[in-house]
C-alpha cells in the first residue's frame, strides 16, 4: 500500500499520524495523571474540610440552643459536592439522613475509567461534646465527582483537540498541495519531452527546491530544442551539400567529359573516311591517332580526379600516410612552382577508418583552395596526435598553412569547407579558420579511433 502511494498521499498520511499520534499521547497522559490527581484532591478536600469542622464546633457550647445549631451546621454542610458530613451519636448511629446525589448524571465516566483510577473513599470522624454528650461528625470523601470531572475534561480536550488536529490536517495538507503541485506539471512537461514536444516548458514555483528543478527542466528541454534544431539543420545541409556535390560533379562531365567524347568522336570519323578512302594519308592518321591518345590521357586524369573526390584512391590499400604523399605529388606535378610539405608525426597511431577518410578531406580541401583562390608558394600541412583536456579523448590535429591573400574580411566559407566542418562537428571535433596577413590556416581536431 506504501509503495502505491503518491509522495502527496505519503505526506499527508504521516502528517494524520503525527497529529493522531500527538493527540492521544496528550489524553493518555491525561488518564494516567487521573489517579494521583483524585487522590490529592480527596485528601485536600478530607484536610480542608475537617479543619473547617473543627474551628466551627470549638464554641458549639455556647451557643443558646447547641444542638439545634448542630443539627444546622450538618445539613448546610451536606450540600458539599466532593465530601459528605453526617452527624452520629455516642452509639455511631448517624443522626442525618445521608446525602443524595440529585446531580449524579447517567453518562457519567465509563467503568474502565473508574477501575483504571482506583478511587478510595476516605473517612474521617471529628468528635463533638455537646454538654457532655459524646457525639461526632463522620467526613466522607466521594472521589467519583473529581473523576467526573477529569473525564469531562479529556472528553472536552479530546473533542477541541480533534477539531483542532482535522483543521490543521486540511491546513497542511493545502500547504503541501501547493507546494508540491509543480510535480505534476513536470511530470506533464517529460511526458511531452518524451514524445517530442521540445518547446514544453513549466512554470517555477512551489519550494526553492522544486523551482530549481523546474529551471533546469526548462534549460534542459531549450538545449534539446536546439540540439534537435541543429540537427535537422545539419541534415539539410548535408542533403544540400550532397545535391551541391552532384551538380559539380555533373558539370564537370559536362565541360570536361564533353567536349574530349566529341573530339574523339570527330577523330575516329576521320580515321574512318581515311580507312575508306583508296590510298590513306598516313600523315593524317598518325595526327588523328596521337590526338586521340592525348585527350585519353587527359580524360584518365580527369577520371582520377574525379575519383578522388569521391573515393581517395588507395587510401584504404595503402594508408593514411601514403594516401597523402600521393595527394602531395598530385599537386606538386600540376602545380611545380608551389612547395608544399607533408609532415605526419610517427606517433600518430592507427587513427581508424573514418578519421582517415575525414583527415584526408581536410586536407584535400585545403590544398584545393590553396591552388585555386590563395596564390600561396608554399604550403605546410602538419599531422600529430593531441589529447583534448575537457573529456581526455584523443584526436588528430590537423593544421594547414599557407602564404597566400587570405580571406577578404567579411568573406565567407566555401561550401567545401562549410561542409567539412559540420562533418567534424558530427564526429564530435573541431574545426577552425583563421585568416591573416600571413596567409590562411586551416585547423581541425578530429577524434581517432583511441578516444
Amino acid at each position: 500500500m506504501w509503495q502505491n502511494l503518491s509522495l502527496r498521499g505519503r505526506i499527508n498520511l504521516l502528517l494524520a499520524l503525527l497529529l493522531a499520534l500527538g493527540l492521544a499521547v496528550n489524553i493518555g497522559r491525561q488518564v494516567a495523571e487521573a489517579g494521583p490527581r483524585v487522590q490529592a484532591e480527596d485528601q485536600s478536600v478530607i484536610r480542608l474540610a475537617r479543619e473547617f469542622i473543627e474551628m466551627i464546633v470549638a464554641d458549639l457550647n455556647e451557643a443558646p440552643d447547641p444542638d439545634g445549631r448542630l443539627n444546622q451546621i450538618a445539613r448546610d454542610l451536606s450540600r458539599l459536592r466532593h465530601v459528605s458530613i453526617t452527624l452520629r451519636d455516642a452509639g455511631d448511629s448517624p443522626q442525618t439522613p445521608p446525602r443524595l446525589d440529585t446531580d449524579a448524571d447517567t453518562r457519567g465516566p465509563p467503568a474502565w475509567f473508574v477501575s483504571l483510577v482506583h478511587p478510595e473513599q476516605t473517612a474521617v470522624s471529628v468528635p463533638v461534646s455537646i454538654r457532655g454528650r459524646p457525639g461526632s461528625l463522620l467526613i466522607t470523601s466521594h472521589p467519583d465527582d473529581e473523576i467526573a470531572e477529569i473525564w469531562d475534561g479529556i472528553v472536552t480536550q479530546l473533542e477541541v483537540g480533534s477539531v483542532i488536529a482535522l483543521a490543521l490536517f486540511f491546513l497542511m495538507m493545502n500547504v503541501v498541495g501547493r507546494a508540491l503541485a509543480p510535480l505534476q506539471s513536470l511530470a506533464e512537461a517529460m511526458g511531452k519531452l518524451e514524445g517530442g514536444h521540445y518547446e514544453a516548458r513549466v512554470r517555477p514555483g512551489g519550494a526553492p527546491e522544486l523551482a530549481a528543478i523546474c529551471t533546469k527542466l526548462n534549460h534542459l528541454a531549450a538545449t534539446l530544442h536546439e540540439a534537435v534544431e541543429d540537427k535537422r539543420r545539419l541534415a539539410e545541409r548535408a542533403v544540400s551539400l550532397q545535391d551541391i556535390e552532384r551538380k559539380e560533379i555533373a558539370r564537370e562531365l559536362h565541360d570536361e567529359f564533353g567536349p574530349y567524347l566529341f573530339s574523339l568522336r570527330a577523330h575516329a570519323s576521320a580515321l574512318a573516311k581515311q580507312a575508306d578512302g583508296r590510298v590513306p594519308s598516313a600523315e593524317a592518321v598518325r595526327k588523328h591517332g596521337s590526338a586521340m591518345l592525348e585527350q585519353i590521357n587527359a580524360l584518365q586524369q580527369f577520371n582520377r580526379r574525379v575519383l578522388e573526390r569521391l573515393r581517395p584512391v588507395g587510401l584504404a590499400e595503402l594508408g593514411l600516410r601514403q594516401a597523402l604523399e600521393s595527394l602531395s605529388r598530385l599537386w606538386r606535378e600540376s602545380h611545380p612552382d608551389v612547395a608544399i610539405k607533408t609532415v605526419i608525426s610517427p606517433s600518430l597511431g592507427v587513427t581508424g577508418e573514418t578519421a582517415d577518410l575525414t583527415i584526408y578531406r581536410i586536407v584535400q580541401e585545403a590544398l584545393t583552395n590553396v591552388f585555386r583562390h590563395a596564390g600561396a608558394t608554399s604550403v605546410n600541412v602538419v599531422i600529430e596526435p593531441v589529447e583534448q583536456a575537457r573529456d581526455g579523448r584523443f584526436c588528430a590535429r590537423v593544421r594547414v598553412s599557407d602564404n597566400g591573400r587570405g580571406m577578404e574580411p567579411g568573406q565567407k566559407l566555401g561550401f567545401g569547407l562549410v561542409g567539412m566542418r559540420e562533418r567534424i562537428l558530427a564526429l564530435g571535433g573541431t574545426l577552425n579558420v583563421v585568416s591573416g596577413d600571413g596567409g590562411l590556416t586551416v585547423e581541425a581536431l578530429v577524434p581517432t579511433a583511441a578516444a
